[in-house]
């Protein structure tokens, strides 16, 4: 595939730049996520700084729930769950 050759060229550009420029990174906090709507099974397989980076379904960036399959079920369900939440507060 030459789209996730590429990534990995990307990604390990990425990572040696890093280094390079002394930036501090926690591979624990980091995710690997597919984002497709094809039913692609094979592992990622990413690593960062010597440590696999666990694949996910989802992930939040800037607030904002990224799911792989591209659905946005899990923004609804948190922006209803917060709406709920505040509605009640209000009301003690």
């Amino acid at each position: 595939m030459k789209t996730r050759k590429s990534c990995r060229k990307i990604w390990t550009g990425w990572e040696r730049g890093a280094v390079e420029n002394a930036m501090k990174i926690n591979p624990s906090k980091s995710k690997a996520v597919r984002f497709t709507i094809a039913g692609v099974k094979d592992p990622l397989n990413y690593s960062l700084m010597d440590a696999l980076i666990p694949e996910a379904s989802s992930c939040k960036y800037l607030g904002i729930i990224l799911r792989g399959n591209l659905s946005l079920a899990d923004k609804v369900k948190y922006t209803v769950k917060k709406a709920w939440k505040a509605n009640t507060q209000k009301g003690k």
